[in-house]
Formats: structure tokens, C-alpha cells, sequence
């Protein structure tokens, strides 16, 4: 059973950085690309980055710039570096991976940016 646990959200002023890890565990992790979801109150749920197993990336126009997805395969994680945050922003943001045809996703980690 493949389970995701995201850390490091909380409240940051605008313009700061935080960082968000993706903790795998129960699954190869070294064949699974991994993606960053984000969901807004009463929003639905947005792709905001991925990595793939090689390590190539890809963002939505809003971040891009801002923020940067990494792995570390010997430590199951996959990263979210945030940048110049801004208040719209503000999120819960989640990891997700398939395997297997089976989607996986991650408790979700609050980010909140004030101005």
C-alpha cells in the first residue's frame, strides 16, 4: 500500500519561502513521478508541479519562476521549494502518485500566506 505524508506547510508572510516535503513509503519510488496538487476553499483541486522518474519537471504558468520540485530517490521525497510567495497562494497543497492504475494521494499540508 502506497502511502504519501506531506510536511512543512504553515503561515508565511508574503514574499517568504517554505518548503514542502512528500514522504513515500510502500511503493518503488524510484518509478513513480510525482506531482504537487493545490485546492483552494471550495475549489477543485489544481495541478501545481511534477517530476518525472528522470527528473524532469513541469509547472503551472502561476508558479513557474517561483517554485521547484526535486526528489531525493535515496529518501523516498519529493520536494516543493516555494518562493516569493503570495497571498493567492494560500492552500492546501497535496503529493500524488499512481501505480499500478491506482491513484495515491497525500493527507494535504495547509499553506498560508498573509499579506
Amino acid at each position: 500500500q502506497v502511502q504519501l505524508v506531506e510536511s512543512g506547510g504553515g503561515l508565511v508572510q508574503a514574499g517568504g519561502p517554505l518548503r514542502l516535503s512528500c514522504a513515500a513509503s510502500g511503493t518503488r519510488f524510484y518509478i513513480n513521478a510525482i506531482g504537487w496538487y493545490r485546492q483552494f476553499p471550495g475549489k477543485q483541486r489544481e495541478w501545481v508541479a511534477s517530476i518525472s522518474i528522470g527528473g524532469r519537471t513541469n509547472y503551472t504558468a502561476s508558479v513557474k519562476g517561483r517554485f521547484t520540485i526535486s526528489r531525493d530517490n535515496f529518501k523516498n521525497t519529493v520536494y516543493l521549494q516555494m518562493n516569493d510567495l503570495k497571498p493567492e497562494d494560500t492552500a492546501v497543497y497535496y503529493c500524488h502518485t499512481s501505480q499500478d492504475g491506482s491513484d495515491y494521494w497525500g493527507q494535504g499540508t495547509q499553506v498560508t500566506v498573509s499579506s
